[in-house]
């Protein structure tokens, strides 16, 4: 019922596989979602990927009015066509005539985190140009797109640093003006 709703790609229908109590400690966010709110927008962005899960394996215990299923899941992302391994764990909870998910935490398979290639000084002076052309299209969110979620950025004409996105735009929001080219 879960992945069927995943591939509805609706996050409130996701959301309602959950109970109302439901906890979701999710694969791609390290903020716990506790309620229909924050399970809704954790599945907003998650099902921009189109995910797809296959279990591999799994461990089933039943109890009166609860079950458990916990093991290894695939996703496949139509989006990108990547494939994410994981662990997983669900209890279930007959609420309200209906199994709702009550727990759901997912993780990636520590061995199926990827780390950064090497990068050459070339590949890295390639960067800049990738920074430069976002300049050329005088777009400030293109710009502040090349900009990691983590990226401080030091102005050239402000002595304010830019410690986010918002603040990233609102500065080339202005620089863009002086049809800057590095």
């Amino acid at each position: 019922l879960w992945n069927g709703a995943l591939a509805t790609k609706d996050p409130k229908k996701v959301a309602a596989r959950y109970s109302k109590e439901g906890v979701l400690l999710p694969t791609v966010s390290d903020t716990p979602r506790t309620d229909y709110p924050g399970i809704v927008d954790y599945f907003t962005n998650f099902l921009k990927l189109e995910p797809q899960g296959e279990i591999e394996s799994g461990n089933i215990i039943i109890g009166t009015n609860w079950a458990q299923d916990a093991g290894i899941y695939e996703f496949t992302m139509g989006a990108t066509g990547k494939k994410v391994k994981g662990r997983y764990s669900f209890i279930y909870v007959h609420e309200d005539g209906e199994w709702k998910i009550n727990h759901h935490h997912s993780s990636i398979m520590p061995e199926g985190i990827v780390t950064a290639e090497p990068i050459t000084e070339t590949e890295v002076r390639d960067l800049f140009q990738l920074w430069n052309g976002a300049l050329a299209t005088k777009d400030p969110k293109k710009v502040a797109a090349r900009y990691s979620k983590e990226g401080v950025l030091l102005p050239t004409v402000s002595d304010t640093p830019r410690t986010d996105y918002p603040g990233i735009v609102d500065y080339f929001t202005n620089f863009l003006k002086l049809e800057p080219q590095g």
